[in-house]
């Protein structure tokens, strides 16, 4: 059985990455470094494992894969937002956003990129954002951080290729999860109307995108960004 970890997989599109994965035949890890009833839940429901550290923290993440063992699946989906103007940002959110959103993804591959390029195979999926392709007003730290982890993808995809390991994105539009429950329906109607296919993306979305990406059927595929969003960026 293949093996797969989610970070952030207590999260609405962490937790139905997490059950797709397993519904595909994966052993999940499913991570978590706060909603540990949650992701627990979740792993005993998908027959899983529920494993706590924070992406953030290199150390933390090596004594946890260390732990682990083998993976032939990282996705690198933990990830916070903030929504503020860049110049009233906080130090303490916007270091916050880089570490967990770009740095953590990066603490996570470097640890396990040697047993998969040992193995001479690998697969890592990144979750970036529409907004690390074009930008988000009030969104510039998380922009950034994402468009951070578009830039690693390409990068890393070029360098461990010749291990037999593939590294792709998946850059999600608006989907609806608890991180836009601050909108009012009002807002929401104005952001509709900038979804070409006129409706909202579901975490199922996501889900059904890295399977895609986690699958043989995309075993020539290494470097890019699958765009999830209906249209918005194209």
């Amino acid at each position: 059985m293949k093996t797969a970890l989610v970070t952030g997989g207590a999260g609405g599109i962490g937790e139905a990455i997490c059950r797709r994965l397993a519904a595909d035949g994966y052993f999940v890890y499913v991570n978590y470094a706060h909603s540990a009833e949650k992701a627990k839940h979740i792993a005993g429901e998908i027959g899983g494992e529920a494993v706590c550290f924070d992406v953030s923290e290199a150390e933390a993440v090596k004594e946890a894969f260390g732990n682990i063992g083998k993976l032939d699946l990282l996705v690198n989906n933990a990830g916070v937002s903030a929504i503020e103007l860049f110049n009233s940002m906080s130090q303490d959110i916007a270091d916050k956003i880089l570490n967990i959103n770009l740095k953590g993804a990066m603490n996570c591959a470097r640890t396990v990129l040697p047993q998969m390029i040992k193995a001479k195979t690998g697969n890592i999926i990144n979750i970036a954002s529409m907004w690390g392709q074009c930008g988000a007003s009030c969104e510039v730290d998380y922009s950034a951080s994402k468009a951070g982890m578009i830039g690693f993808t390409k990068a890393l995809a070029k360098e461990v290729a010749p291990s037999g390991i593939r590294v792709n994105c998946v850059s999600p539009g608006f989907i609806m999860t608890q991180m836009n429950k601050n909108f009012s329906s009002e807002d929401l109607e104005l952001i509709k109307e900038d979804i070409p296919l006129g409706i909202f993306g579901k975490p199922k979305h996501v889900a059904d995108a890295v399977a895609f990406l986690a699958s043989d059927s995309s075993e020539y595929i290494t470097g890019q960004v699958l765009a999830v969003n209906g249209g918005m960026v194209i």
